[in-house]
């Protein structure tokens, strides 16, 4: 029996809606969006065919209500939800809850859902169902103290997971013992935060793991296929940041096992609809069950580019009660696919969230400049939205696709350097860096990738890319251009130019030798031509009296002036820069979790200070410098402002 579905209302927000929104468009289905007060504005929201408000802007008083969700699908005659991702879209009771009421849920039965959920529950089932699974204890773990007692048992490192997590919340590693109880406590508290269930397990951490998900889709009439692997193994925090289809690493052979074990387990479940079963895998392509989503993944793009599916469309199928229309033996695996995360943070500090209004927004694909065949942006963002303190800081996925790995990768390069987005910090001069690595070409990948290669953390100013020594001559050419503009500015008056920037000045005159070609002009965002012969695409951006290029991960800023005016740079008074070493000030909008020293107290470098919690995850804040702490100006459980003052230090 077969349920048509006319309406389909999206219980999320941001770019998973519009890719809903997308999908039913194209089938001619409606669409309802649901909004809370900081979404009044949202591209999700514009999208729809209708919108109804749903509460406030934290996710508990909108997005996590089920009441306010369901009496939007009353009130606007929808047939169907879909949850997207996050929220409530691994909740059985929402699934429920929409049962009872009549309503179609886009997703995997209640039962699925419950088990799958519980990552414990799900480990015993694996295990029942001849699934390999991780060495560890079977059950949740009462306190620390109990957690400390198992490592010891199982031998470090260990994995401390929330059993409801996701997303890379409410986990923490423990490389040795004397790390468990605070890890366990760390992992507690997130995942009370973030999923109102704060049971947390232990199990042995595999070392040099890759971490390599599969992706299902099954129907209710027992039809249950595996579509291909994704590596996800470049994670920071346990949070995804690169994804790509296929592994590079894997056989055809384990591939088929990993599949058949993924169906294996969907089947003990009768599961149906999409989902995604995930396994980490050993340096010798042992692998072993780690958790089941029940859900649409983020990551699920690069498997759409490689075998040509629309996963929301087969979601929709299945739900309306219709067999798959392909079977296993349909399935092939076509070229390469990789996902780059495009996130609101700043890996010159740390990676800290980067909160506020999108002032300039335009994406590789709607760039002229750049080749857009097998590029795709899937967003919910546009020029003038924000990035809310309330919720994920993504921006977009970054989607390529091409015949083989190595011009997958050269095309994303490519699509990040054409990426701009200005009012936020962004990710991408970091990711343009992973693309760039030569141990991430040769697909040596762990999920250690980012600690292993980036140690020290990254600096856009420091980091040097293939162009760099580019990059004053590209300063001089388009401060020509500009000053060119002046009505008083003559060519003879340029003479050589003094470019300043990157702890160095360089001189470029008219005897250098360098061909350049180029169509830029003022005000574009992007540098585009030939430098002898060879392309370049620059980032461009004017301030003040300096240029600030960005590439493929290095950003310098430059001053260009005529000889006269260097020669009195010198003598120029330096603008005196308030020592702001002697104070701890919050990076961020969050709540002060722990406060962890006092008045008095002595700190070194890099010593643990405060942990604040911000857009669901803990963020801990470190001594710059040694010293003695002279005052204390907020306690645990404050909210606390960009900059506000938490410690005072002599």
């Amino acid at each position: 029996m077969t349920n048509k579905i006319n309406k389909i209302l999206i219980a999320n927000r941001g770019e998973i809606a519009c890719r809903v929104i997308r999908t039913a468009k194209e089938r001619g289905i409606k669409t309802v969006a649901v909004y809370s007060d900081a979404d009044k504005f949202a591209l999700h929201v514009q999208q729809a065919d209708e919108a109804v408000h749903i509460g406030g802007s934290a996710s508990a008083d909108s997005y996590l209500r089920m009441d306010a969700i369901v009496d939007a699908v009353k009130a606007t005659n929808a047939d169907a939800v879909h949850p997207g991702f996050g929220f409530l879209s691994e909740n059985s009771a929402f699934a429920a809850k929409l049962e009872k009421e009549g309503i179609i849920f886009i997703g995997p039965g209640i039962r699925a859902i419950e088990v799958m959920g519980d990552k414990i529950e799900s480990k015993k089932l694996a295990q029942k169902s001849g699934v390999n699974t991780v060495p560890g204890h079977p059950d949740a773990v009462p306190d620390a103290d109990t957690a400390y007692t198992i490592a010891e048992q199982i031998g470090c490192p260990v994995m401390l997971k929330a059993s409801a997590g996701g997303g890379g919340k409410g986990m923490r590693v423990a490389n040795t013992l004397d790390e468990v109880k605070d890890g366990f406590t760390s992992a507690q508290n997130e995942a009370r935060s973030s999923f109102g269930d704060d049971r947390v397990f232990v199990e042995k951490f595999i070392e040099q793991p890759r971490h390599i998900e599969i992706q299902v889709i099954a129907d209710e009439h027992g039809q249950c296929l595996y579509l291909g692997e994704r590596e996800c193994s470049i994670q920071r925090r346990h949070q995804k940041v690169l994804e790509e289809a296929p592994s590079s690493f894997i056989s055809d052979e384990t591939r088929k096992a990993m599949g058949e074990q993924a169906v294996l387990l969907a089947k003990a479940v009768d599961y149906k609809s999409a989902g995604t079963v995930e396994f980490i895998v050993d340096a010798k392509e042992q692998f072993y069950f780690l958790e089941m989503n029940t859900r649409l993944q983020v990551e699920h793009p690069v498997t759409e580019c490689i075998t040509g599916l629309d996963l929301v469309s087969l979601m929709i199928d299945v739900a309306e009660g219709q067999k798959l229309p392909m079977q296993q033996s349909d399935i092939k695996l076509n070229g390469w696919s990789f996902e780059a995360r495009v996130y609101a943070e700043d890996p010159d500090r740390g990676f800290l969230p980067s909160i506020g209004r999108i002032t300039h927004y335009e994406p590789p694909t709607a760039n002229s400049s750049t080749d857009s065949a097998g590029v795709r942006v899937d967003t919910g963002i546009q020029a003038g939205g924000e990035i809310s303190m309330y919720y994920d800081p993504m921006i977009a996925k970054l989607v390529t696709w091409a015949p083989t790995r190595s011009e997958a990768i050269s095309k994303m390069q490519s699509a990040l350097d054409a990426y701009q987005i200005e009012g936020v910090q962004h990710n991408i001069p970091f990711l343009s860096a992973l693309f760039a690595h030569p141990a991430f070409h040769a697909g040596e990948l762990t999920t250690r990738f980012i600690e292993d290669h980036f140690a020290d953390g990254f600096s856009s100013s420091e980091y040097q890319s293939d162009k760099c020594d580019k990059f004053a001559l590209i300063a001089a050419v388009m401060q020509s251009q500009h000053r060119q503009r002046h009505p008083n500015c003559t060519d003879e008056s340029l003479g050589d130019l003094h470019v300043i920037g990157g702890g160095q000045t360089q001189i470029i005159s008219a005897e250098q030798r360098n061909t350049v070609e180029t169509t830029w002009q003022p005000g574009q965002p992007l540098f585009t031509g030939l430098i002898d012969g060879e392309e370049i695409v620059i980032g461009v951006k004017r301030t003040e009296n300096s240029w600030r290029l960005s590439h493929r991960g290095s950003v310098r800023s430059f001053q260009v002036m005529q000889a006269h005016v260097a020669q009195l740079l010198e003598h120029m008074p330096e603008k005196t820069i308030q020592d702001m070493s002697k104070y701890l000030l919050s990076p961020m909008p969050g709540l002060l979790m722990k406060l962890l020293v006092s008045e008095g107290d002595t700190v070194t470098a890099g010593q643990d200070l405060a942990v604040i919690e911000a857009m669901k995850m803990e963020n801990t804040l470190k001594a710059e410098k040694a010293g003695t702490i002279e005052k204390v100006n907020a306690t645990a459980g404050d909210n606390l402002a960009v900059d506000a003052i938490i410690l005072e230090f002599t």
